[in-house]
């Protein structure tokens, strides 16, 4: 099919219910077209679709937020345009937070005629019993929840588990462990469960959070807060959103070239021997970086 997603007017039946109602506006539809070509660019880059094998099926999970909701749009138009040639299954894990408006999702997703499972699991109150009096809930949530994503998919038939994070979130994370868990390391857009029959895929991560906001608003969809960890004042994760919104402030498209950084990464200009043969290194010796597609030969330069 040619690659030309949005030239076909939004107008009848050319578009999935997903995307009725979507704004007209020529920046908008030059939004809509830099999230399909940014998801299809990471769906490539990094080998989520097995073209040779059989028919896979994707759990898309669907919290409530506008990261989750351009998640599901996206990938729903790349099937729709027959681009995409996996099943989607949209499904939401009520967490049994107090105030959780349980009935929102399950009547969006049956108006848009998106096949979806709703599963409910308390692990709010899990969380509140183990974590002590002033401590984040993230980690034991995140665990919880990953772990009941993981039941429903193999229950579902599901290859893989879809999930919304974008390149703000990759950044985050990357900065989080270097500030506090002294390591480089971040979310990769691909990664195999310890069991080895799931994979977690991340397509949103080249998209912008401004751009995932920017469009989940201007398509009205009813975005539900996450009340659990939102509450909890001085995380470090906003920590360092401020930091990288200030940085963006002074320098713009600042997290636009750090991200790239992630992307361009020469082990033998780092300090990690398991990654780079530094005592192979000598005059006339032929070394290989082995995380360098393309290799280096060369005695890496003073700098």
């Amino acid at each position: 099919m040619p690659d030309t997603l949005h030239e076909a007017p939004d107008t009848g039946d050319d578009i999935h219910a997903l995307f009725h109602g979507a704004p007209k506006t020529t920046e908008f539809r030059k939004l809509r077209k830099r999230l399909i070509r940014e998801t299809r660019e990471a769906i490539e880059r990094y080998g989520m679709i097995d073209r040779d094998g059989p028919r896979r099926k994707w759990l898309v999970c669907l919290s409530g937020g506008k990261d989750s909701y351009t998640l599901l749009a996206v990938l729903t138009e790349l099937q729709w345009r027959g681009l995409l040639p996996v099943d989607l299954v949209a499904c939401n894990l009520d967490q049994g937070q107090p105030g959780f408006p349980a009935t929102v999702l399950p009547a969006f997703l049956e108006r848009m005629g998106v096949p979806h499972r709703i599963e409910y699991r308390d692990t709010y109150s899990v969380v509140k019993d183990k974590v002590p009096a002033g401590r984040t809930y993230c980690a034991l949530c995140s665990r919880l929840r990953r772990a009941n994503l993981y039941r429903v998919a193999r229950e579902e038939g599901c290859t893989s588990v879809v999930l919304g994070h974008h390149r703000d979130d990759i950044l985050e994370t990357f900065f989080l462990n270097l500030f506090h868990g002294g390591k480089i390391a971040t979310m990769p857009p691909k990664l195999l469960n310890d069991e080895g029959d799931l994979t977690l895929l991340r397509p949103l991560a080249h998209v912008a959070e401004s751009d995932c906001e920017t469009f989940a608003r201007a398509m009205d969809y009813p975005i539900i807060p996450c009340d659990l960890c939102g509450s909890q004042d001085g995380l470090q994760r906003q920590v360092i959103k401020r930091m990288l919104d200030e940085w963006e402030t002074r320098a713009p498209g600042r997290r636009a070239k750090m991200f790239s950084a992630l992307m361009q990464v020469r082990p033998s200009h780092m300090l990690d021997p398991e990654l780079f043969d530094f005592a192979g290194l000598a005059p006339g010796a032929t070394v290989t970086d082995v995380h360098d597609p393309n290799t280096f030969s060369d005695i890496p330069a003073l700098r």
